[in-house]
């Protein structure tokens, strides 16, 4: 059996890696180096200058590639750094679609970053394919898709994209951090781009700052190797180590995520002082059959408004939690609690927020994978 026909919990382990070329280590080692020995101009060991390519992060390129059932893995500074890379392929005049409930930090990088040399993007509902259909024009060059959506968990149908996409020859791109490929796998619903912040569930440990993406073409994928060595926003080769070290234990941290994740979101749907829980495995949820096709489970993210809807109810919950710890990002194995319209989302403008439902009321949950009966008591004793 070759690696490729392996299955997602081994791929984890063995996809894409082998044993060290110089001595065997079944860990790529760590190779902490800026440049390498030429025998003659031009006449090295495939590795020249780490910015262009570095050992250890080829490792964990090729593992983030065999994970999603991709061809060609690309790895950045930041899930930012990755986003920026993609933005880069289009020119002035060029038009985006994207969700109107993304993540705050890819909203500012379109917003305040590019649209200023001349690209436009349009922020819609995309769970209805015929808003995406009203939006397309001969400038339509991208659709960026973030599914399950930070922090409203709302689900896009990759599928259904893929082929009003492909209609138009325009590329899409989905962010796949909320799920990673453990749940769903966007290049084989059509997807051309998988974007990841590896920053979150891939590394696993709240301990690196990375970012990922996966592509199947190859002229696709000269074109962001050309603009991330040019660019230079490379992750170093400690961070790919940590990394790669996270993406072997993804199976099994998934599963633990999605097994707590259910009982806290069931959790909180039955709780008194609770008046709205998001999160896509209720059969409530209104994209829940879009999930249920493209997903293998639901997640650990959830996101809920306490009572009352008020500001001050939900900082008063957030500062008297002790296990799940206030803190910005997500993925790691702590669970963690965040304030979406005073952190990760502070850079949308708060009428644009209210629109989408990210209210000031609004909490957002990483569910770790601590012991569940502790997580809930923790949040009934901030909960009250």
């Amino acid at each position: 059996m070759g690696k490729k026909d392996l299955k997602f919990n081994s791929k984890t382990i063995h996809g894409g890696q082998e044993p060290d070329a110089g001595y065997g280590a079944v860990i790529p080692p760590i190779y902490q180096t800026s440049t390498y020995a030429q025998s003659t101009p031009g006449g090295h060991k495939g590795y020249a200058y780490s910015r262009s390519a570095n050992p250890t992060r080829t490792a964990l390129e090729n593992s983030i590639a065999s994970i999603e059932n991709g061809s060609y893995g690309l790895a950045f500074a930041s899930g930012i750094a990755a986003i920026d890379a993609v933005i880069k392929l289009l020119n002035p005049g060029d038009e985006v679609i994207s969700t109107n409930d993304l993540y705050g930090g890819s909203y500012r990088i379109f917003r305040c970053i590019f649209e200023k040399y001349g690209i436009t993007f349009h922020f819609i509902e995309m769970q209805n394919i015929a808003k995406i259909k009203e939006n397309i024009n001969s400038n339509t060059k991208l659709i960026w898709v973030e599914t399950p959506t930070n922090p409203m968990m709302n689900v896009i149908d990759i599928k259904a994209v893929s082929m009003l996409a492909k209609k138009h020859n325009i590329l899409l791109a989905v962010d796949n951090t909320f799920a990673t490929p453990y749940l769903q796998r966007p290049l084989e619903l059509g997807a051309d781009i998988v974007m990841h912040s590896a920053t979150k569930y891939l590394g696993g440990h709240s301990d690196v700052v990375v970012g990922a993406l996966v592509v199947k073409d190859k002229h696709l994928a000269d074109q962001l190797y050309f603009i991330q060595n040019a660019s230079g926003a490379v992750c170093g080769p400690m961070d790919s180590f940590l990394t790669l070290r996270g993406i072997k234990t993804l199976h099994v941290r998934m599963q633990r995520h999605c097994e707590n994740g259910k009982a806290i979101a069931e959790y909180l749907a039955n709780h008194p002082k609770i008046d709205m829980v998001y999160w896509p495995g209720f059969e409530t949820h209104p994209n829940h059959d879009v999930a249920k096709n493209q997903m293998d489970d639901f997640g650990g993210m959830i996101s809920f408004v306490p009572n009352g809807s008020s500001y001050k109810e939900a900082i008063k919950i957030v500062e008297k939690l002790k296990i799940f710890t206030l803190a910005e990002s997500l993925g790691g194995v702590e669970s963690l609690v965040g304030h979406p319209a005073s952190m990760t989302h502070a850079s949308i403008p708060k009428e644009n927020r209210k629109k989408i439902g990210v209210v000031d009321a609004l909490i957002r949950l990483s569910v770790g994978i601590e012991d569940v009966s502790d997580l809930i008591a923790d949040l009934e004793q901030a909960i009250g």
